[in-house]
């Protein structure tokens, strides 16, 4: 049986008020869309994950997505049903999970607990039962609801595609809130299965709020090492942690041999466990002949984020006789806490001697050795 995720990722997100829809937005420095394409990615019992984004959307839906692979993005309509019914015509195969873009966290057991009841049935949604007093509000507080028989329906809905797209292609009137209205109003049986409170749409700040507290406590420390040394050549300025330094003699490298930013980078990277800066960067390669290593760094804290990881603090020490860095020490700081998006308050930079000794004692170079944490998810 070939099953497809397909996630609906069209809203405006004009609940959140402003900046961009909350798909785009970030939860642990990586963006709630990519966090629900990972979360079915990864079940062993889905084949292919495909996504529904709005019209004028695709700009930011790829940069959200970051390469995952899901195939042509789906252009929703103006309703949700709408996105649902353009992202059915666009698949094939024989389940189908219908998923908010909105609710990044499924557990794994969920889905499992869906395609089960599939055996047997055509349709199946995941539900919580209901905790809290229900009553009718206007004004005032009304009369009490019987919430015995209530429960609370959450996404993915997982259906025989075949049945959903038949029912929707029988559907009329008002445009229907989810998949399982659809498929009972065709007369289709609908399993419940028991849903997870991660699944909660996120929908207010507080949600956001408790999104991003869970997420932390899923999160280690992990911190990484770089060093990185270049000697002096030619005529200066120098650059050091993206700063043009006054000084007679610049630095000789391949790109501007900042030193600085090079060992944040592999000190980035080292953390995350993802290389280092020559993997990425290698000297070998005439793009990178002279280049900024702003745009090092910067990669090295995309990689992070993307991966849904945290960069929490940075710890620099430059190694020279000189120049003197201290007149450019908070200039530095400033411009990695751009770079890296951070409060000047999660960076240092300091600088060392070696009394004279080796060979920047010698004043042949400069050398800078650099520590950073980062929190991520635990890898198997």
């Amino acid at each position: 049986m070939h099953v497809t995720a397909l996630i609906v990722a069209a809203g405006s997100g004009s609940r959140m008020g402003d900046g961009p829809p909350k798909q785009y937005r970030r939860i642990g420095g990586k963006p709630v869309l990519a966090h629900a394409v990972d979360a079915l990615a990864s079940h062993a019992g889905i084949d292919a994950v495909r996504v529904v984004i709005g019209s004028g959307q695709e700009a930011q839906a790829a940069e959200a997505l970051g390469g995952r692979d899901v195939g042509p993005l789906v252009i929703g309509g103006a309703t949700r049903a709408d996105s649902v019914r353009a992202g059915l015509a666009a698949i094939a195969g024989d389940i189908v999970l219908v998923h908010d873009a909105a609710r990044p966290f499924c557990p794994a057991p969920v889905v499992d607990r869906l395609l089960a009841a599939l055996d047997s049935d055509p349709a199946a949604v995941p539900v919580l039962p209901v905790a809290d007093t229900l009553a009718v509000g206007l004004d005032v507080l009304g009369a009490p609801v019987d919430r015995a028989d209530l429960v609370r329906v959450q996404t993915p809905q997982a259906f025989r595609l075949r049945a959903l797209a038949g029912a929707y292609a029988s559907w009329s009137g008002p445009a229907p809130t989810d998949e399982s209205t659809v498929a009972r109003r065709a007369g289709l049986r609908v399993a419940m299965v028991e849903g997870d409170p991660l699944l909660d749409k996120l929908t207010s700040a507080a949600d956001w709020a408790r999104a991003e507290q869970w997420l932390g406590t899923r999160l280690i420390a992990r911190t990484g090492m770089g060093f990185d040394v270049h000697a002096f050549a030619g005529e200066g300025p120098l650059t050091m942690g993206g700063i043009a330094i006054p000084h007679e003699r610049g630095l000789a490298g391949h790109s501007d041999a900042d030193v600085v930013l090079h060992a944040i980078t592999d000190a980035l990277l080292g953390a995350a466990g993802l290389g280092d800066i020559g993997e990425h960067f290698p000297p070998s390669d005439p793009r990178w002949k002279g280049a900024a290593s702003e745009l090092f760094l910067a990669h090295a804290a995309a990689l992070i984020r993307d991966a849904g990881g945290i960069v929490d603090h940075v710890d620099c020490t430059v190694i020279c006789e000189e120049p003197k860095v201290a007149p450019h020490r908070l200039a530095m700081r400033a411009n990695v806490a751009r770079i890296l998006a951070l409060p000047e308050s999660a960076i240092s930079i300091k600088a060392t001697t070696t009394e004279r000794l080796g060979f920047t004692g010698r004043g042949e170079g400069i050398a800078a050795q650099a520590v950073a944490t980062i929190r991520m998810e635990p890898r198997a």
